[in-house]
């Protein structure tokens, strides 16, 4: 019975190996200060495929090749902004998480904060609207007006 229980359990375990099994990217650097730059910029670069996702993180082929890359070109001397330009030439300003300040995408900076303005004016201009009406209820009646409204109650009650 054992041996039978030790073969249903290998042969579940081979089954279920190639998941259990990743492929793990292993990069070597001569120094620690590039390895450190690689994994900044695997972390800073949005995988093409995936929507939210790093570099990093992505287990897509697209991100392997692009880490792949990252790799070597860390490893010949690239600073840190000859990376992310070359990046941005070949898969556009999608692959950055932060958009830079441009003329293309001054609405995403901008936008916000002019809703947010419009929303102000909006609030502001209610808010006086509504002063302007209670200020006019609390007037009081003018003695022409207070005996027309003393004839009209009048009239009323008989």
């Amino acid at each position: 019975m054992k041996q039978a229980l030790l073969r249903c359990f290998a042969v579940i375990c081979v089954l279920f190996l190639p998941w259990a099994y990743g492929a793990i990217d292993s990069y070597e650097f001569a120094t620690a200060e590039q390895e450190q730059r690689f994994y900044e910029l695997t972390n800073e670069l949005r995988c093409p495929k995936c929507q939210n996702q790093s570099i990093a993180d992505s287990n897509a082929p697209i991100a392997q090749d692009l880490r792949r890359e990252v790799h070597r070109m860390v490893n010949e001397g690239a600073d840190h902004q000859t990376v992310v330009d070359f990046m941005l030439a070949r898969y556009g300003e999608f692959v950055l998480y932060k958009p830079q300040m441009s003329g293309k995408n001054l609405v995403l900076w901008l936008g916000p904060l002019v809703l947010l303005l419009i929303g102000f004016v909006v609030l502001m201009t209610i808010v006086r609207k509504a002063q302007n009406v209670s200020v006019v209820a609390d007037d009081t009646l003018t003695p022409l007006q207070q005996k027309k409204l003393d004839n009209v109650l009048n009239s009323k009650e008989k």
